[in-house]
């Protein structure tokens, strides 16, 4: 460790790299980091650098809630260790390289606050049962002059909506995107101006879930990076104003054993394919509250936008929370997943894959049989009609949510009893402070949080 960390140190130093990020993501999803200078990174790798332990307790706003026994004193540190294998050097912020960090306590051993470990956890125990996922995002994301005090009234681009006219007085930023991504080692599968207000959207492919956590949080830095360079701001927030289409950051996942993908199918999955969609529908309003946490992305999760309002499944519903993605002749079995649309930036990514792979396997255990799937918006039947076919409203709320997850031991169990207690503290702090507040305030405040 100590060998690499030396000679990775010495390229980047001979590259004029000064420092590195050790970045990880907290319980509301919001970026948080360390920089080490380049000459300290071996010791970083061999030893972590000292960190807090109460971020595990901050919320939306920064404020640090004592409300979970486990961390329920100022006092505790625990260590913060790059992992070496993701280093990479920032195109757009070419003093500093990038790692993301994975917590552990003073003694070396895991902490079961850490996010990534909980991630890593699920990893295995897919791999002891045979399987292997495949995970990639969807980034939304709405573009604003810098100094803005928000989006709506002072917009990135006019649209409309996937034109490329929208994207010419974006140019500079947009090429810093396409050479960005590259130099920092991230595919881009596309990148296009979307539906909502002065939004954007790009695709990272899929690889393994741990990967692909990593990817979002490189992607987030690489974007902001860019923007700045350009004299622009971007928000990655669930809501940028009322009466506009949100931010959601899709998750698509695919499951595999001995290679073959369980998705494939004709037209829609089968067998355990249809038992891991089972398995995420029936977790899907506990899951919804680890991959849309926030308050504002209760707001966002509204019928007719395209969030995923109503539980249900669909092949192509681009109004369902749970859309299937079939494979085809032309694309090839690979391609099947499943799109989870309550997903958006407020999320932890590694939490949030947890709970997806955690919901997904216990369907497969279980062997649960999928309902039939839907293919309208059932935002416009009568409540006789979704009771009918089974199809509930997802959590409204917080209180909602968190009795969601605590009725889900699959979810729950994924988290683990450490950080369920501190999540749930933070989501209930952050009730709290919304509580009194107007849903102007309340989008306003989480605009640049992410």
């Amino acid at each position: 460790m100590t060998k690499a960390a030396s000679a990775a140190a010495k390229d980047l130093a001979a590259a004029g790299v000064s420092g590195v990020h050790l970045a990880w993501a907290d319980n509301n999803g919001i970026p948080r980091s360390r920089i080490v200078p380049i000459a300290g990174l071996a010791n970083a790798a061999t030893r972590g650098v000292g960190v807090t332990s109460l971020f595990a307790v901050f919320d939306s706003h920064d404020a640090i809630t004592f409300a979970h026994a486990g961390l329920a004193t100022p006092s505790g540190d625990v260590r913060l260790v790059p992992v070496l294998e993701r280093l990479r050097r920032l195109a757009g912020q070419p003093a500093l390289a990038w790692a993301p960090g994975r917590q552990i306590t003073a003694d070396g051993s895991p902490w079961p606050y850490c996010q990534r470990g909980v991630l890593e956890r699920q990893v295995a125990i897919a791999a002891e049962r045979g399987l292997e996922f495949r995970a990639g995002y969807e980034l939304e994301f709405a573009v604003a002059p810098a100094g803005s005090p928000g989006i709506v009234g002072s917009p990135g681009h006019p649209g409309p909506a996937y034109s490329p006219h929208a994207l010419v007085p974006l140019d500079g930023f947009i090429a810093s995107l396409l050479h960005d991504f590259a130099a920092n080692g991230l595919d881009l599968g596309q990148l296009h101006a979307e539906y909502g207000l002065a939004q954007l959207e790009l695709s990272l492919p899929a690889t393994d879930p741990v990967s692909a956590a990593d990817d979002q949080l490189l992607a987030r830095q690489t974007i902001h990076a860019a923007a700045h360079a350009h004299g622009l701001v971007v928000s990655f927030a669930p809501m940028v104003g009322l009466g506009t289409a949100g931010n959601g950051w899709h998750l698509h996942t695919s499951v595999r054993r001995k290679g073959r993908n369980l998705l494939a199918g004709d037209g829609v999955p089968g067998g355990d394919g249809a038992a891991y969609l089972a398995g995420l529908l029936r977790d899907l309003p506990a899951m919804t509250a680890v991959t849309a946490p926030s308050v504002p992305s209760t707001l966002r999760m509204r019928p007719g936008y395209f969030a995923g309002a109503y539980a249900f499944w669909g092949v192509e519903n681009r109004e369902a929370p749970l859309r299937y993605v079939p494979g085809s002749d032309l694309l090839g079995d690979a391609h099947a997943n499943v799109e989870l649309k309550t997903s958006d930036a407020s999320a932890n990514p590694y939490l949030a894959l947890a709970a997806v792979l955690a919901a997904g396997m216990a369907g497969i255990e279980d062997a649960l049989v999928a309902p039939e799937p839907i293919g309208t918006d059932p935002g416009g039947w009568t409540e006789g009609e979704r009771e009918s076919r089974g199809v509930v409203r997802l959590p409204e709320n917080p209180a909602a949510q968190d009795a969601a997850l605590l009725a889900s031991p699959r979810v729950a169990g994924a988290l683990g009893n450490e950080l369920l207690g501190a999540f749930r503290a933070v989501r209930a702090s952050d009730a709290a402070w919304a509580a009194d507040r107007s849903t102007e305030e309340i989008i306003a405040a989480h605009l640049w949080r992410y």
